[in-house]
C-alpha cells in the first residue's frame, strides 16, 4: 500500500507540470530568440550603415563659398592683347549667361552688409529658424525627411538647412528619391558640417542669399539683389518688410509662388513668412499686421532693363559666336570626362556650376574672319543675287600646337546659339587634301619614296561602275572639274603633288595598303571623323569619304612643326567654382612623322603654291611663306584648301548644304577664296619664312638631282634641280649618258 502511494506520488510529480507553463516557456524562448535576432540584425545593419556613411565622410570635400560676383555663372575667358600691367587686367571675357532653355539667368551679387536685416530675417525664419544655433544640420528636420523617403505616397519633404540649401545650389546636387536620395542626403549632411567648420554664419548666409533661386515660370532670377530689381525695380537695400516676406515666401517653389504668376499663392506664403518672423520675435504685432495687408507694387516691366544688370550683362550678351559654341562643346566634354558623367549632366554642370574656361581664341582674328566670310565678293567672281548665292563655307585656324585661334561656320551673320558648326561637326569630302596626310607623308616616312622618285602617270586598276561597265581607276581631274587623261609619263613625286594627279597616290596606297593609311590617319593624326575605310582605295587616295574640317586642318600641323601632332583644342584650362583646375592642356604630342619627313613634305608643298602649274598658286601671299594643298571631291561638290604659314595652319571648305556641283564660273578658285578670307591676316605681320621658324634638320641634306632620272646629280649631269633628301634615304648618283 505504501509502495503504491509512493508510485502515485512520483506519477503526480512527473505529470504535475501544467501545460500553461510549457506554453509560457516556449513563448519566452521564442521572444528571446526574436530579440537576439533583432539585436544581431540591427548590429549588422548598424555596422553596414556606419561603413556606408563613413565612406561618404571620407570622400566628401568642403564646398568653397566664394565671394564672386559671378560665382554661379560659367565664364569663357580669352587673352587680352591690350594687357594693362597697371590695372592687372590680363583678360577680357566671353560670359556664359544662358540657361538650359537659352534664356538669360539674371544674377547680381550683393554683400551681406548691404542686405537689410529685415530681409535676412525673412529668409532665415522662413527657411531655417534654428540657423544660428545648429552646426549645419537640423537633425530633427533631417530625420523627418529621411523617414519620409520610405513612406508610401510621400510628398517631397524639406528638412534642409540654409547651409544645406547653399551647398545644393552651389553643387547642383539635385534632390532624388530612393537610394540615391539617401546618398545625396548623407553627402549633403557631411558637406554642411564641413562648411560650418570653415565659414561663419554671415558668410554662409551671404552666399545663400546671392544664389537662392527666385525665378518665374519664364525668367531665371538668381539671388536676392536680382529679385529685388526684377519684381520691385529696387535695390535690395530699399526693400521693406512686406517685400522681403514676398521674396522669402516664394522660395520653396519660385515658379509657382512668385507674385507675377500667382499672387494668391504668394500672399499665402507671405503670411506664413511674417508669422514665422513674429513667432521668433523678429517683428512686432503691428509690423506683422501692416506688412500682411500692404499692397505690393510690382515693377510692371518684367523685361530686365540694362540699368539693373550687373556689369552690363545683357549689353555684352547676345548670340554666341562660332568660337564660343565650339568652346562650350569642348568644355562639356572635358567636364564629362573629369566627372565621369553623361554629356547631359556635364552640360547642366557647366551652365550652373560657376566654371571658368580659358579659351585659345585670338579675338581680333575671330572678328576679322567673321567679317571676311560675310563679304560675298571674297567668294564670287561677280555680283550674285544673295538669294541665288547659297554656297556654304567653313573656316578654321590654329597654331602648331593645336590651339584653335578662330573658327567660322557660315557666310552669314550668326543668328542662333550653339548652332550646327560645319567646321567641327560637319563631314565632307577633303578631296585631294587627303593625299599629303594619307599617302605621301607615310610613304616618305617609310622610305618608299623620295622627293625625286619617278612614278608613271597611269591608272592602277580596272573597276566596275554602277551601270556594270568597267573603267580604269583613278582618273585625273583638271581645274575646271573635267576628268582628264593619263599622260603615261614618268613624273617626280613633287610634280605629282603640285599637279594634284591621282595616279601616284593610288600607287602609294596600294604599296602601303589602305588599312595602313587608314590606321595612320586614325592613330597618328587623330582623325576620327572618317568611317572605317581600311579597304577603301578611293577614300585613302582621293578623299571620297567625309572628314571634319578641324581634323583635316589639325592633321596638317605636322608639316610646320617637325612632325609633331598635338591635340586640337579651343580650351586650354578649366577651373571649377572653387578655382580648382579640372583640365589643363599640356605640351604633350605624338611624333606622327619624323622631322626629316615633315621638312621634305613642307618643301614639296611649296611647289603647290609657287609653281606656275601648282593647284594652290592662287593662294600665294605677298610677304609670308606658304605651303598648302587644294582638294576637290570627284563631282566638284566640295572644295577645300589647307594652308600652312610659319605661324598658323588654316583651312577653308565650300559646298552646298545638299551636295551638288559647284559652278566654277560663279566662284573664285578655292586657293583665292582662302587668300581673300585669311591672306591679309597671314601677311599682316613682318615677313616670315619657314627657314627661320622651321630650320632644316641634320637628318636632311640639300642636294641637286638630275631632272631626267631623279638620281643625285654628278658633275657629268648637266640638267639638274635642287632637292631635299633624308640622309638615311638618298638616291644613287647619275653620271650622265641618259
Amino acid at each position: 500500500m505504501e509502495q503504491k502511494r509512493r508510485n502515485t506520488t512520483r506519477t503526480k510529480k512527473r505529470h504535475g507540470t501544467s501545460p500553461v507553463v510549457h506554453i509560457f516557456k516556449a513563448f519566452g524562448t521564442l521572444l528571446l530568440s526574436i530579440f537576439l535576432i533583432v539585436i544581431i540584425t540591427m548590429s549588422i545593419f548598424g555596422t553596414v550603415l556606419t561603413i556606408y556613411v563613413l565612406n561618404f565622410a571620407d570622400t566628401t570635400t568642403t564646398v568653397t563659398l566664394e565671394k564672386n560676383p559671378q560665382s554661379n555663372i560659367s565664364r569663357f575667358l580669352y587673352d587680352n592683347p591690350d594687357y594693362d600691367e597697371e590695372t592687372d587686367d590680363p583678360i577680357d571675357q566671353y560670359v556664359l549667361y544662358y540657361s538650359m532653355r537659352n534664356e538669360y539667368k539674371h544674377y547680381i551679387w550683393v554683400d551681406l552688409e548691404d542686405i537689410p536685416q529685415v530681409v535676412q530675417d525673412a529668409f532665415v525664419y522662413t527657411e531655417d529658424e534654428r540657423f544660428y544655433s545648429h552646426d549645419g544640420v537640423d537633425f530633427k528636420s533631417t530625420f523627418a525627411a529621411f523617414v519620409n523617403i520610405f513612406l508610401p505616397n510621400n510628398r517631397t519633404r524639406g528638412g534642409s538647412t540654409i547651409t544645406q540649401q547653399t551647398i545644393k545650389n552651389l553643387t547642383g546636387d539635385a534632390a532624388t528619391e530612393g537610394v540615391q536620395g539617401i546618398e545625396r542626403k548623407i553627402r549633403e549632411v557631411f558637406r554642411a558640417i564641413n562648411v560650418e567648420k570653415t565659414y561663419t554664419k554671415d558668410v554662409i548666409l551671404e552666399s545663400y542669399l546671392n544664389i537662392v533661386p527666385q525665378g518665374t515660370q519664364k525668367e531665371d532670377i538668381i539671388g536676392i539683389q536680382a529679385a529685388a530689381n526684377f519684381y520691385f525695380g529696387k535695390d535690395v537695400s530699399e526693400l521693406d518688410l512686406a517685400e522681403a516676406a514676398c521674396l522669402a515666401g516664394l522660395n520653396n517653389a519660385p515658379a509657382y509662388n512668385n507674385p507675377i504668376d500667382n499672387i494668391d499663392n504668394n500672399n499665402i506664403r507671405r503670411k506664413y513668412c511674417l508669422k514665422k518672423m513674429f513667432d521668433n520675435g523678429a517683428i512686432s504685432e503691428q509690423e506683422y499686421n501692416e506688412a500682411l495687408h500692404e499692397e505690393l507694387e510690382l515693377a510692371g516691366n518684367f523685361n530686365y532693363s540694362s540699368e539693373t544688370v550687373y556689369d552690363g550683362e545683357l549689353e555684352d550678351q547676345g548670340i554666341t559666336d562660332w568660337y564660343l559654341d565650339a568652346a562650350i562643346e569642348e568644355a562639356i566634354s572635358r567636364i564629362a570626362e573629369e566627372a565621369g558623367c553623361t554629356y547631359e549632366d556635364a552640360q547642366t554642370r557647366l551652365y550652373n556650376g560657376g566654371y571658368t574656361v580659358y579659351t585659345n581664341v585670338d579675338i581680333d582674328m575671330q572678328r576679322r574672319v567673321e567679317k571676311s566670310m560675310q563679304d560675298a565678293s571674297n567668294f564670287t567672281t561677280y555680283d550674285m543675287d544673295p538669294e541665288e548665292d547659297t554656297l556654304w563655307s567653313a573656316f578654321i585656324c590654329m597654331d602648331y600646337k593645336g590651339n584653335v585661334r578662330s573658327v567660322v561656320s557660315s557666310r552669314s551673320e550668326k543668328t542662333d546659339i550653339r548652332g550646327y558648326n560645319q567646321a567641327t561637326q560637319g563631314s565632307r569630302s577633303p578631296g585631294s587634301c587627303i593625299k599629303p596626310i594619307a599617302s605621301y607623308a607615310p610613304a616618305l616616312d617609310q622610305d618608299l619614296i623620295t622627293m625625286s622618285s619617278l612614278y608613271n602617270d597611269k591608272p592602277l586598276m580596272e573597276v566596275e561602275q554602277e551601270d556594270g561597265t568597267k573603267s580604269q581607276w583613278p582618273v585625273n581631274y583638271s581645274e575646271d572639274g573635267l576628268s582628264g587623261n593619263w599622260s603615261y609619263k614618268d613624273l617626280f613625286t613633287y610634280q605629282m603633288l603640285l599637279k594634284s594627279l591621282n595616279t601616284m597616290p593610288a600607287q602609294l596606297v596600294d604599296k602601303l595598303t589602305p588599312a595602313y593609311c587608314f590606321n595612320f590617319l586614325k592613330t597618328k593624326l587623330d582623325v576620327t571623323s572618317l568611317r572605317d575605310s581600311e579597304s577603301d582605295y578611293s577614300a585613302m587616295t582621293v578623299g571620297s569619304l567625309g572628314m571634319s574640317l578641324d581634323e583635316l586642318v589639325g592633321a596638317y600641323m605636322i608639316f610646320g612643326n617637325g612632325g609633331r601632332k598635338y591635340d586640337v583644342s579651343f580650351v586650354y584650362k578649366i577651373e571649377d567654382s572653387a578655382g580648382k583646375v579640372i583640365y589643363e592642356k599640356n605640351d604633350g604630342y605624338k611624333q606622327a612623322i619624323s622631322d626629316s619627313t615633315a621638312y621634305i613634305m613642307n618643301r614639296m608643298m611649296q611647289y603647290v603654291i609657287n609653281d606656275k602649274e601648282g593647284t594652290g598658286r592662287y593662294a600665294k601671299l605677298k610677304k609670308t611663306d606658304l605651303v598648302g594643298k587644294t582638294g576637290t571631291s570627284e563631282k566638284w561638290e566640295d572644295l577645300n584648301f589647307v594652308g600652312c604659314t610659319p605661324d598658323y595652319v588654316s583651312g577653308i571648305w565650300i559646298g552646298y548644304e545638299n551636295p551638288e556641283t559647284i559652278p566654277t564660273n560663279d566662284y573664285e578658285n578655292i586657293g583665292q577664296i582662302w587668300k581673300n578670307v585669311f591672306g591679309d591676316i597671314a601677311d599682316s605681320s613682318e615677313h616670315k619664312s619657314f627657314d627661320e621658324t622651321f630650320p632644316m634638320p641634320d637628318t636632311v641634306v640639300k642636294q641637286d638631282f638630275c631632272s631626267r632620272t631623279g638620281l643625285l646629280a654628278s658633275n657629268g649631269c648637266s640638267s639638274r634641280t635642287t632637292g631635299y633628301f633624308k640622309t638615311s634615304n638618298t638616291p644613287d648618283y647619275c653620271y650622265g649618258g641618259h
